[in-house]
């Protein structure tokens, strides 16, 4: 199998772990559900162990799936890069990359990947500048920038968006918050509590919960704080001020360290948002360099985030 192909095959048996249906990962891919299901079907005969139980209502991983499932991820990463580093050594690519991020994920996950970026490729050089919001996609100033990372759903179809990661978001709190206020049972225990909200164009997905199946809308009726910036909820959450709703890039350290607690994640991580982190640019062909660090990126950032492989480790969801 050529790398082209095995990466598809691997990325679409990542993608049945990861939404539990054939159905699902088809949408993600130009195949029916029946294609997914045998494609599944030849990987377990070439592996030459069942990956799922399947049953009319989901597609359960098996042990011998969860354990594929990370030797998986780990080869879809390197190869990715394998293919990334050929292109620089067949190449030798020279100069400068433009970018802007926004700054809290800049400063949190794609300043230290740049910087291992630049240290692979001493050829190249990158112009990084960090913005302050997160969803604002008129910040970049396309034809200026190269490329600029950009998170929720894009309506802007003069550009190309390239997936880097996927977006998660918890319901979080101090534990001295918890601890006067009580933990909530359920998102619809939230408005008995107090909050932290944004101010002003709130991200879509942000206070919406799957409840018996279908996506319903609970936020804290007493916001202690609002704020059009992720970082200033973060700090409001740290001390104390009530409940947030944050993605995981953003809070996962403290969330390991007992900074803060989840709420409502006893089954796991919530699923992932429809929309994710995505590097954008111009719709025109993108130059040798640029690829280069995308595919870096997906390499750092993809098929998991780290941030959530660490939350799934350490907290043993």
């Amino acid at each position: 199998m050529n790398p082209d192909a095995l990466t598809e095959q691997l990325n679409l048996f990542l993608d049945v772990i990861e939404s539990g249906s054939f159905s699902a990962a088809a949408r993600r891919h130009p195949l029916t559900p029946s294609a997914v299901a045998r494609r599944i079907d030849s990987l377990e005969s070439a592996v030459g162990s069942q990956l799922f139980v399947r049953s009319t209502h989901a597609v359960r991983p098996t042990p011998a799936g969860n354990a594929f499932a990370e030797r998986a991820r780990r080869i879809v990463g390197e190869l990715r890069l394998a293919r990334a580093e050929a292109v620089s050594l067949s190449n030798a690519p020279e100069g400068i990359i433009r970018m802007d991020a926004p700054a809290a994920f800049g400063r949190r996950h794609l300043a230290p990947a740049i910087a291992d970026f630049l240290v692979a490729y001493p050829g190249l050089d990158v112009q990084l500048r960090l913005i302050d919001s997160f969803v604002d996609m008129h910040g970049a100033h396309l034809g200026q920038v190269d490329l600029a990372l950009r998170a929720g759903p894009l309506a802007d179809t003069r550009l190309v968006a390239t997936p880097l990661a996927k977006m998660v978001r918890i319901a979080c709190a101090s534990p001295a918050y918890l601890k006067q206020r009580g933990i909530p049972k359920s998102p619809a225990e939230l408005p008995e509590h107090d909050g932290l909200d944004w101010d002003g164009l709130a991200p879509p997905f942000a206070w919406r919960f799957s409840v018996d199946g279908q996506t319903r809308l609970f936020r804290p009726s007493r916001l202690r704080m609002s704020a059009n910036n992720a970082e200033a909820l973060l700090f409001g959450v740290l001390a104390g001020l009530g409940i947030a709703h944050l993605p995981t890039w953003l809070i996962s350290e403290y969330l390991l360290r007992g900074e803060l607690l989840p709420l409502f994640c006893e089954n796991g991580l919530p699923a992932a948002e429809s929309s994710g982190i995505y590097a954008l640019r111009l719709d025109h062909e993108t130059n040798s360099r640029s690829r280069l660090l995308l595919e870096f990126l997906k390499s750092r950032f993809s098929p998991e985030p780290p941030w959530d492989l660490a939350l799934q480790s350490e907290l043993r969801w």
